[in-house]
């Protein structure tokens, strides 16, 4: 991969839309895109106050930034600043209370548990 700079306040803020998955009050931004799997590998995410993401699992793992407020990743509370790791097949559901913005690396799109 080559160098290559993102200017994210220029991006408009777009619905995050999953066939099947309620993801209402979501949003995304994508940083970076991977031309072979044709997915963002690196993006935000912003979840207004009240908004989730279903329980799934991470088959290559994930990584987590908390650059503006607070959310739940299953059982851990993180706040601004917070940094966590999601060994490869984690699982967990996403929820935020007050609204947050993440940064997330997914090398591998993840697959949502019923």
């Amino acid at each position: 991969m080559e160098k290559q700079i993102t200017r994210s306040s220029e991006i408009d803020w777009k619905p995050l839309i999953e066939e099947g998955v309620n993801t209402d009050g979501i949003y995304s931004k994508a940083l970076s895109f991977d031309t072979t799997s044709k997915r963002p590998n690196a993006f935000l995410l912003k979840f207004e106050a009240g908004a989730s993401y279903p329980n799934h699992i991470h088959p290559a793992g994930e990584e987590i930034y908390v650059v503006e407020g607070e959310v739940r990743s299953g059982k851990d509370e993180l706040k601004k600043g917070d940094y966590m790791y999601l060994p490869p097949g984690s699982t967990h559901s996403v929820f935020s209370k007050n609204g947050c913005v993440l940064l997330f690396k997914v090398p591998e799109e993840v697959v949502i548990l019923k």
